[in-house]
Formats: structure tokens, sequence, C-alpha cells
């Protein structure tokens, strides 16, 4: 065990080094990873995923406080998402009327029963997908899935996929530390 957490120290000291030498600013930092992590398409350029993951050992291992960035990755994500369904709506036009949607007739349709069938329970499962995280939100609008529902699904999800996300890094910290 002692040798694995050395290995693991060799990662999170420098890491933990600078996000305590960032401060507050921290904070902002993963705000802005979740939020940009969440609009469509940008997660194929960002990968925020394995860095979102790797805050929870550094949060941990550095005795850093975890709500404040749970919370700012969950309202991060919840904000991109309600970024990406406000442009699906104002979109949706577009969309319709696109060559991509033309030449792809069912898929529309496919989505609108997707979301007929599965209503906000296809947001909260969809974030958990990584393809389809960042585009479903976008759908959703384009779909017009009523604005209450995408919301109370998008703000729950958001806080329990961060969680996820802090979750396997903190559990590691504690059973690494051992008793």
């Amino acid at each position: 065990m002692i040798g694995l957490f050395a290995e693991l120290d060799r990662y999170t000291v420098p890491a933990r080094e600078l996000m305590q030498q960032a401060g507050h600013w921290i904070i902002l930092i993963t705000f802005a990873l979740a939020f940009v992590k969440s609009l469509p398409f940008v997660p194929l350029l960002v990968p925020g995923t394995a860095v979102l993951l790797g805050i929870g050992f550094v949060v941990a291992r550095g005795g850093l406080e975890i709500v404040p960035i749970w919370v700012a990755i969950s309202t991060g994500a919840a904000l991109g998402d309600w970024v990406s369904y406000w442009l699906g709506l104002h979109f949706a036009h577009a969309v319709r009327e696109s060559r991509l949607a033309a030449r792809y007739p069912e898929v529309l349709p496919r989505g609108e029963a997707f979301f007929a069938q599965w209503g906000a329970l296809s947001i909260v499962l969809c974030r958990f997908f990584g393809p389809l995280r960042a585009t479903v939100p976008f759908i959703a609008g384009v779909c017009n899935l009523p604005f209450a529902m995408f919301q109370l699904a998008n703000w729950s999800s958001a806080f329990l996929w961060s969680a996820a996300l802090l979750t396997p890094g903190v559990v590691a910290t504690l059973y690494l530390s051992g008793p």
C-alpha cells in the first residue's frame, strides 16, 4: 500500500500544490471546465472527464475542501447543459432545415420519440455517457422537451454526476491511507 501511495503522491503532490496556490481560483477553474465540457461538441476537444476525476484524488489527498469544488463542478455542468438546451430551442428551425436533417430524416423523429418515452430520465441517464452528455441537452431543446422537466433532470443529474466523478478519488485515498 505504501508503494502505491508513493506512486500516487508523485502525481498528486504537484497538482495539490498547484491547486493550493490557485486558492479560490480553483473553484472558478473547475466550474469553467465542467461548463465548457457540457457544451455541444466541445468535449471532443477538451479532455475534461479525466481532469475532473483526477481532481477527486488531489482534493482528497491534499485535504482540500471537497464541497465547494463539488458545487462548482455541478453548477458548471448544469449551466452548460442549460445553454446547450437553449441553443437547441433557439436553433431548432435551422437544425430541422439543415442538409444533415434532410439526409437523415429519421433522426429527429427518433429523438422526439426517445424524449417522449424517457422524458427527464433521458437527461439523467445520458449525463453519465460521454458522447451523449453534451449533445442530449441540445437535442432536448431541438425536440422541445418541457423546460421544467429538463431543468429538474439537469440540476439533479449534474450533482449526481459530479459526485460520481469525485468519489473514486476520495474513496481510493481513504482506502489507501488505511486505518
